[in-house]
């Protein structure tokens, strides 16, 4: 077993490997705060909280849209091709959406829409490269296991940035910022070696593309689950505090839900595991569901504290797990959408999650918020367990190559009969 942290250590020395992981890191706090800085900006602009919800829905549904279709094109194209001019994009759609306001819903919803949607698939595109930087198992599982925990750090940190950037400046100027970002983000990705020269295997012409797999789709399943029950963790949290002290209380939860999180990613990165990918997931989302269940019990705020730490142990292992179990199960050049794909079904899990347990709250109290949790934990389980068949044998794993830095990027489909 590696000391604790060497692995990390070991990793991030690895040449070009920290500035991948803090470009993608940085390109993606425009998504990871969106719907925060869009609210703001919107109430500041007089706007109701139904005209920022709806605003923020039309950016999550569009990037959702948006992630596995960029994946896509990046498998086929190459990462500065793809990356970079979706940045700008996205970038110019935020900053449009901040100079003209919700004077016009028409303008207001279409460039929100342009932002969400093109929102470069950074995570997906670092994932692909890491076979190639890394070349090495161990290194590679401590670069998932970290990028899983910079995720819990980003979506904890991001919001104070949101609010820091508002008190200096005002919501308008976080939007800019966050747009500028996310340009320089992808910019520091894009120009590194790596991404220049990374290349996808060929791969055969599919309209289903990365959804061909059923390995695949059994991941994507249950993490639609697994999102589903952090959405819902997020509502029931607030409907918990306003019973027991106001909304400080529910930002202790979430908190504590990262700090799991965050705990229990080190702890697992931090050594290698006995048995399959496949095998640990399993296990893995298995503690996810049995350490949800506490929480209907609502003791007081200090013991609901504990438990929720005790709940977000297992995300942040499972999520680097899957990262792997995706690898292996992407069809030959798809990974990046794959990876992708990932992305959206989680997104859209947290989305449907939390519309689903506003009226569990609203009619039976928080217990019952944080019972759909529950049931979105033990329904992620049971989509693995179900599909242990399909998971067991996966396809051959996707093969990241690097050609040469003067090779140009072409479609690399190859016709194959269906």
């Amino acid at each position: 077993m590696a000391a604790a942290g060497g692995g990390y250590v070991e990793m991030l020395r690895t040449r070009h490997a920290a500035r991948l992981l803090t470009g993608t890191l940085v390109g993606r706090l425009p998504n990871a705060t969106a719907a925060l800085a869009l609210v703001l900006f919107v109430r500041a602009e007089g706007g109701s909280y139904a005209l920022a919800g709806a605003l923020s829905a039309a950016y999550g549904v569009a990037n959702a849209v948006g992630q596995p279709l960029l994946g896509r094109a990046v498998d086929l194209y190459g990462q500065p091709r793809v990356l970079l001019p979706s940045a700008l994009l996205a970038g110019i759609g935020m900053a449009a959406f901040a100079v003209f306001g919700t004077g016009s819903l028409v303008v207001a919803y279409a460039t929100v829409i342009v932002s969400g949607f093109f929102t470069p698939p950074l995570e997906g595109g670092l994932r692909a490269l890491w076979p190639s930087v890394l070349k090495s198992e161990e290194r590679l599982h401590a670069a998932y296991s970290l990028d899983a925990i910079a995720q819990e750090v980003m979506y904890v940190v991001g919001p104070l940035i949101v609010t820091a950037l508002v008190w200096c400046w005002s919501e308008a100027g976080s939007l800019y910022v966050l747009a500028a970002l996310g340009v320089l983000g992808a910019l520091a990705v894009v120009t590194s070696p790596p991404s220049r020269t990374w290349r996808s295997a060929p791969r055969e012409a599919h309209w289903l593309g990365a959804l061909r797999s059923r390995g695949l789709l059994v991941l994507l399943g249950a993490f639609f689950f697994i999102g589903s029950a952090l959405g819902s963790i997020a509502v029931a949290a607030v409907a918990y505090g306003d019973g027991h002290g106001g909304g400080g209380v529910a930002s202790y939860l979430l908190s504590a839900l990262g700090v799991g999180a965050l705990i229990g990613g080190s702890v697992y990165g931090a050594r290698q595991w006995a048995g399959t990918p496949e095998q640990r997931l399993r296990v893995l989302v298995a503690g996810l569901a049995v350490c949800y269940a506490p929480l209907v019990i609502q003791p007081g705020p200090v013991g609901m504290t504990v438990l929720a730490g005790v709940a977000g142990v297992f995300l942040a292992p499972s999520l680097a797990t899957a990262f792997v179990v995706v690898d292996r199960h992407a069809p030959q050049g798809t990974v990046t959408e794959a990876f992708s794909w990932l992305v959206t079904s989680f997104g859209v899990g947290a989305s449907i999650g939390a519309a689903v347990v506003g009226p569990a709250v609203q009619y039976n109290g928080s217990g019952a918020g944080f019972a759909v949790a529950v049931c979105g934990g033990a329904a992620a389980l049971v989509v693995l367990l179900l599909g242990r068949r399909v998971l067991r044998a996966p396809a051959a794993a996707s093969t990241v190559v690097a050609g040469s830095e003067a090779e140009p990027v072409v479609p690399q489909e190859t016709a194959v009969a269906q």
